[in-house]
C-alpha cells in the first residue's frame, strides 16, 4: 500500500473495527494500517478521527515503537480537546520513561513536554531531573529541550524545580550535542524571559568555537545562536573569536553560513581596527555568492540577507554584481529582491551593464517585474547625477514603444527626475505629452498632470492638455483631484489669461460639489489665497511655485539604529522582512550590543535597558567538567 493511499478521507467506524478487530494480527500489521490511515486524516484535519480516542490509547500499551510513534502523535494533536481522555494515557507514558531503549524513553519524554496540560507538566518535572542525567546522550538531549517547553507552559514550577541547574550541567557534557541542546534549550528560556539573561565569557565561548566541528549542522546553529550571549572585553579578544569563527563561512549549509556572518557582523562592533574589520566582511562574498546556486526558497533567504548587509558594507559584492542579474527561470520574488540589490551596488562604474540589463527586464512578459525595472531606471538616474542622461536616453527608449504600463511607469519616475534636476531634462515634457491616452492610472494621471502644471509656461497647450484632464474631473480618484486642483492654479499664476477660465471652474467644483474634506480645503485656501493677494501676484507665486525639497533616494534606505539592530539578527525573519524582531515575535527581546570597554564608541549608545538576572559564565560552565569544555 503506497503512502499516497493512506490520505483517501477515512470513516471513524471502519478504522475503529481494524483497531479493535479480534483477528490475528501479526506484528501488529492490521493496526499499523489503521493508525497511519488515522494520522493521514488528522493530517487532511478530518474532525472525525477525535472520535478514535479511547481505541488509539488502548494501542499506546503494545510493543511497538513505530506505533507508539503514531498514537504519541495523535495525542499530541487532540489532547487539548480531550483532556481527561489524554490523562488516562499518562502512567503508560510515564513508566515508558523508564523503558530500557533510549528510543521509547527519549519519545516519551517529548510527548510529555508537547502536551500542555497541568497533570502532564506536575508530573514531567521529577522524570525530566532524572534524565538530564541520563546515561544516553540522545536521552539527554530530548531532556533540555523537554525543559524549555516545560517552562513555556510553566515557568515558575521550573524556576523552583531547579531544572534550569540541571540543564546548565549540560553544558560541560562529553558530547558536543548534548552541549549545544542545552545551550538551545538556555537561549530559549532567556530570550523570553524578563528576569534572566545568557552571559558567556571568553573562555568558555573559545572552547564553543572548538567544538563546532564536531557538530552536525542544527547543534552548529544552536551554539553560533548561542555565541550571541558573549560580550568582548578587548579587542584583540573579539578579533581573534571572528578569525577563529571565519573557517564557517566555508559551510554547505545556509543557516550555518548565515549564523556565522551574524556573530562575525556582532564582533565587528567590538573591534578597534578598521582595516580588520574590512578583511572580515570582505569574507562574506564569497560564501553569499554560493547561496544563490541553492534552491529558490534558500536563495530568496540569501538575498535578503545580502540586502542588509550590503547597506552597511556595499563594497563586499561591488564586483559580483552579475551574480544578481536575474535568470529567466527565477520566481518574482526573487527577481525583485536581485533589482533592489542591483540598485544598492550600482556605481559609476557599472551604470551602463546595468541600464543595458534593466533594459531587458523592461521587455519581460511579467508587468509586475517591468514596472519595477522601469521604477529602478528612474531612482538611478537620481542616484547617479552622471547617469541620468543615459537614464532618460533609456526611459525614452521605452516610452517610444507605446505599452501602457511602461509609458504609465516611466512618466511617475521622470516626475522625480524633473524634481531632482530642474531646468535640465524638461526637453523631454513633449515625448510624454505625446502619450497621455495611454495614462489610464492615479499615480502616472497625478505625475502627468503635476508636469503639466509646474511647465506650464513651458507648454504651448498646456490649457487644453489640462481642459483634457478636467473633462473627467468628479470621476478621478482624490490623488488626481488634488493634482488638478493646484496644476490648474499653476496655469493661472504663470498664464493668467488662459487658466482664468479653469482654475474659477476646478475651485466652484472643490468647493461647492464635492465631500472630499482634504480637497474642499485645499480648494478654499488656493481660492482665498488668489483672492487676497490679487493686488500682488507674486505673493500668491511664492506660496504655490516655491521651490521643491530635494529628492533623494538615501530616503529609501534604512536608518543607521536599525540597520544595527537587524544585523543582530541576520538569519531570521527579522532580516527577511526588515523589521525588528519584537514586532514580528511577541514576547521576544530584542537584541542590543551590550557594554563593554572594547565597544566602539559609535555603538556605545546601543545599550541592553532593563534588569536582568545575570547568568555568568560561572554559572554555565565548569573548568572540570567533560572532556569537550575541560582545560
Amino acid at each position: 500500500m503506497s503512502d499516497a493511499k493512506f490520505f483517501a478521507k477515512g470513516k471513524a467506524a471502519e478504522l475503529r473495527l481494524e483497531l479493535t478487530s479480534d483477528k490475528k494480527d501479526k506484528n501488529y500489521t492490521r493496526r499499523k494500517t489503521a493508525l497511519k490511515r488515522i494520522v493521514a486524516n488528522m493530517t487532511m484535519n478530518n474532525n472525525e478521527m477525535i472520535q478514535l480516542f479511547p481505541d488509539v490509547l488502548d494501542c499506546i500499551k503494545l510493543d511497538s515503537l513505530e506505533i507508539k510513534k503514531m498514537c504519541f502523535l495523535y495525542l499530541i494533536n487532540y489532547c487539548r480537546l480531550k483532556p481527561d481522555l489524554a490523562n488516562k494515557a499518562l502512567p503508560v507514558l510515564l513508566d515508558d520513561l523508564r523503558d530500557r531503549s533510549p528510543l521509547i524513553r527519549a519519545l516519551s519524554l517529548r510527548t510529555v513536554s508537547c502536551i500542555p496540560l497541568p497533570a502532564f507538566n506536575e508530573a514531567l518535572v521529577d522524570p525530566l531531573s532524572r534524565l538530564l542525567r541520563d546515561p544516553d546522550p540522545y536521552v539527554r538531549k530530548t531532556a533540555a529541550f523537554g525543559v524549555a517547553k516545560l517552562w513555556a507552559s510553566d515557568a515558575s514550577m521550573v524556576e523552583k524545580s531547579g531544572l534550569i541547574e540541571g540543564v546548565n550541567q549540560l553544558l560541560v557534557d562529553s558530547n558536543p550535542t548534548v552541549v549545544s541542546a542545552g545551550l538551545a534549550a538556555l537561549t530559549d528560556i532567556t530570550d523570553k524571559s524578563e528576569g534572566m539573561k545568557l552571559a558567556i565569557g571568553y573562555q568558555d565561548a573559545s572552547k564553543l568555537v572548538q567544538i563546532l566541528g564536531d557538530c552536525n549542522e542544527w547543534s552548529q546553529t544552536y551554539i553560533l545562536s548561542a555565541l550571541m550571549a558573549y560580550t568582548p572585553q578587548d579587542p584583540a579578544e573579539a578579533l581573534l573569536m571572528a578569525e577563529r569563527l571565519s573557517p564557517r563561512l566555508q559551510h554547505s549549509n545556509a543557516s550555518v553560513v548565515l549564523g556565522t556572518i551574524r556573530v562575525i557582523l556582532y564582533l565587528t562592533h567590538y573591534i578597534s581596527d578598521d582595516s580588520a574589520i574590512q578583511g572580515l566582511v570582505k569574507r562574506f562574498g564569497p560564501p553569499l555568492v554560493t547561496l544563490l546556486s541553492k534552491p529558490h526558497e534558500i536563495q530568496y533567504v540569501a538575498l535578503r540577507n545580502c540586502f542588509l548587509i550590503l547597506q552597511q558594507y556595499p563594497q563586499i559584492l561591488q564586483n559580483d554584481i552579475k551574480v544578481f542579474f536575474c535568470k529567466y527561470n527565477d520566481p518574482i520574488y526573487i527577481k525583485v529582491t536581485k533589482l533592489e540589490i542591483i540598485f544598492l551596488l550600482a556605481s559609476e562604474d557599472n551604470i551602463k551593464e546595468i541600464l543595458r540589463e534593466l533594459r531587458e527586464y523592461a521587455s519581460e512578459i511579467d508587468v509586475q517585474f517591468v514596472r519595477k525595472a522601469v521604477r529602478a531606471i528612474g531612482k538611478l538616474a537620481i542616484k547617479i547625477d552622471t547617469a541620468a542622461r543615459d537614464c532618460i536616453d533609456t526611459l525614452l527608449d521605452l516610452v517610444a514603444t507605446r505599452v501602457s504600463y511602461i509609458v504609465q511607469e516611466a512618466t511617475v519616475v521622470i516626475k522625480n527626475i524633473f524634481r531632482k534636476y530642474p531646468n535640465k531634462y524638461e526637453s523631454i515634457i513633449s515625448v510624454l505629452c505625446k502619450n497621455l491616452d495611454s495614462l489610464d492610472e492615479p499615480e502616472a494621471k497625478a505625475a502627468m498632470v503635476w508636469i503639466i502644471g509646474q511647465y506650464a509656461d513651458r507648454i504651448e497647450n498646456s490649457d487644453e492638455l489640462l481642459d483634457e484632464f478636467l473633462f473627467t474631473f468628479k470621476e478621478e480618484t482624490i490623488e488626481v483631484q488634488l493634482a488638478l486642483l493646484t496644476a490648474t492654479v499653476k496655469l493661472f499664476i504663470q498664464r493668467p489669461a488662459k487658466g482664468q477660465e479653469l482654475v474659477l471652474q476646478v475651485l466652484k467644483w472643490s468647493t461647492e460639489e464635492t465631500d472630499n474634506p482634504d480637497l474642499r480645503d485645499r480648494g478654499y485656501m488656493y481660492w482665498r489665497l488668489l483672492s487676497s493677494s490679487s493686488g500682488n501676484a507674486d505673493i500668491t507665486r511664492q506660496v504655490v511655485m516655491s521651490e521643491k525639497p530635494a529628492i533623494s533616494v538615501e530616503s529609501d534606505k534604512l536608518d543607521v539604529r536599525t540597520i544595527e539592530e537587524l544585523s543582530l539578527n541576520i538569519g531570521s525573519l527579522s532580516a527577511i522582512y526588515l523589521k525588528p524582531v519584537s514586532q514580528i515575535f511577541k514576547g521576544t527581546k530584542a537584541r542590543h550590543l551590550e557594554q563593554s570597554p572594547a565597544l566602539r564608541r559609535s555603538d556605545s549608545n546601543f545599550e541592553s535597558p532593563g534588569f536582568y538576572q545575570n547568568y555568568t559564565a560561572a554559572n554555565y560552565f565548569s573548568t572540570t567538567g567533560g572532556d569537550l569544555l575541560s582545560d
